[in-house]
């Protein structure tokens, strides 16, 4: 697994949109803009179950990421690793992601049927400009 750099952590904590690229059954992508988040144990992202991000990742768990500055398209940073899945503490990482990105309290948008995952990515390639 590949450390990211300070510069790399500092850059995530930043309210940027990540866009989250998966490989569907058939090995064409699928990518989607999401909040990214950055703690201790490295770069993770929230979604649902039933969703499609979560049940291509569990199929096949390569995932990419790529976050651009919208003041500077000239910085950015990509990562490429391998996700885990996990339903622990994934409401609470939505709730704090809807306070960075929209200053909310509370994620607004929970859909009947839907359980939180969190995606952690353990990276094992970073790529990154201008940081």
């Amino acid at each position: 697994m590949k450390e990211l750099a300070p510069e790399h952590r500092a850059f995530l904590e930043n309210p940027y949109i990540a866009v989250v690229t998966t490989l569907r059954p058939d090995g064409s992508p699928h990518s989607t803009p999401l909040w990214v988040d950055v703690d201790d144990e490295g770069v993770s992202v929230n979604t649902a179950w039933p969703r499609v991000k979560p049940r291509n990742l569990a199929a096949d768990p390569r995932v990419s990421l790529v976050i651009v500055d919208p003041n500077d398209e000239l910085r950015w940073l990509g990562i490429t690793g391998t996700a885990t899945l996990t339903e622990e503490g994934a409401d609470e990482q939505i709730d704090r992601l809807a306070r960075k990105y929209r200053g909310h309290e509370r994620y607004m948008s929970h859909r009947e049927g839907e359980t939180r995952v969190t995606v952690r990515i353990s990276p094992t390639f970073v790529e990154s400009r201008g940081l």
